[in-house]
């Protein structure tokens, strides 16, 4: 049986037409990418909290904060993790070398946080203070005074960088 020239035609024109397809290998080459600026971009410095209350000191200093507990030291409050422990006002009145509330909030983070190996070494846990820059400095050793009675011996200050051209 002769087929007509309509069909012939109709199966000439369906056999151009095709199904379009995707290029996986270059969608592959962009997701690679993405993943490996994204793996380099949150492995990148650790940022210390953000106060505006807070005017750090600035310093030429280069070594990057490590990621530890952090002290905040304004010019009213005494703040450990985001929680106030002491007034700074009430510390400064009183002559006693050690605040207690201070004191009692470190001991809390130190048995609630880290296992009991490390805080009870000899080397101390790290702990960083941002303070602002007009805090009297009898302040700043009560509170250094506190964290000697406490698992945290190793003490940083955070600082604000400051340019080189700055510096000179």
């Amino acid at each position: 049986m002769k087929r007509s020239l309509k069909a012939a035609r109709m199966e000439r024109r369906h056999k151009k037409t095709s199904s379009a397809t995707i290029s996986l290998v270059s969608l592959m080459d962009i997701f690679t990418i993405l993943v490996f600026f994204l793996l380099f971009n949150s492995s990148g410095d650790h940022q210390l909290p953000n106060s505006k209350s807070i005017k750090l000191p600035e310093s030429i200093a280069e070594e990057v904060p490590k990621d530890s507990l952090i002290i905040m030291v304004s010019a009213t409050d005494i703040i450990v993790q985001g929680k106030k422990v002491a007034d700074v006002e009430t510390v400064l009145s009183t002559d006693l070398r050690v605040i207690d509330s201070l004191k009692a909030s470190l001991l809390q983070h130190a048995s609630q946080v880290w296992d009991q190996e490390k805080v009870t070494s000899d080397e101390g846990t790290e702990i960083t203070i941002l303070a602002d820059k007009e805090v009297p400095y009898r302040l700043l050793k009560r509170i250094m005074q506190t964290l000697a009675e406490t698992p945290f011996k190793k003490i940083s200050l955070a600082v604000s960088k400051k340019t080189v051209e700055n510096a000179k």
